[in-house]
């Protein structure tokens, strides 16, 4: 892991954890911050490490990063000055102006290479050796999953609130948009995400009645 991304996985667990934590901070309840952060970094964990595990298995490399925007329209001049942290903004803010009742967890994006060596195996999943939408696809669908595993646990092991979170982070996961994994996992395979979908409603749908 290179030391860009690791600064970038740290500032992804800060702002995760002032989004979880945001309800408590605007009632001026700071005991619950620590709560947050050990929320936000299991949930990071998790999903991050189960997409590094289906890249690896893949030999691709996925380096995560927070999510940037530098366009703004179709237009081909419609780019910004400058790359927008919105990984950063619209977390932040959505939790501020609904008072934390709304958790929008849209702060990772994540970028696949093909490791050097894939080119010499021509079998199987490795019949090309450039990293295909196919394959962006699966390593997101793997991090939506794992973060619905992670809520499943949560139950058993009676941590409703993780369950809760993690369930949030995985249904803002499917957001297709920019370049967010919700957008890889569709232009991976549209069936695939329309399942991702339908069984993530149901987990939030869950999770709002009874948690």
């Amino acid at each position: 892991m290179e030391t860009e991304e690791i600064k970038n996985l740290l500032g992804a667990g800060i702002i995760l954890s002032v989004v979880i934590a945001m309800p408590s901070i605007l009632n001026q309840s700071w005991t619950s911050i620590s709560q947050a952060a050990y929320y936000a970094l299991i949930i990071l964990v998790v999903s991050v490490g189960a997409k590094k595990l289906v890249a690896a298995s893949l030999d691709i490399r996925a380096e995560h990063r927070i999510w940037h925007m530098e366009r703004f329209g179709f237009r081909p001049t419609a780019y910004f000055k400058n790359e927008v942290p919105t990984g950063i903004i619209l977390p932040l803010v959505t939790s501020l102006i609904t008072a934390g009742k709304l958790f929008l967890m849209t702060i990772l994006t994540f970028e696949a290479r093909a490791l050097r060596h894939r080119a010499a195996k021509r079998h199987g999943f490795y019949s090309f050796s450039e990293v295909t939408d196919w394959h962006n696809g699966l390593i997101g669908t793997s991090g939506v999953i794992a973060s619905l595993f992670l809520a499943v646990a949560s139950y058993f092991f009676n941590e409703e609130p993780l369950a809760k979170f993690a369930t949030f982070y995985a249904i803002t996961s499917l957001i297709p948009f920019s370049n967010l994994d919700g957008t890889q996992i569709l232009f991976g395979s549209k069936t695939i995400w329309t399942v991702l979908v339908a069984i993530t409603v149901i987990f939030f749908l869950y999770t709002l009645l009874l948690v």
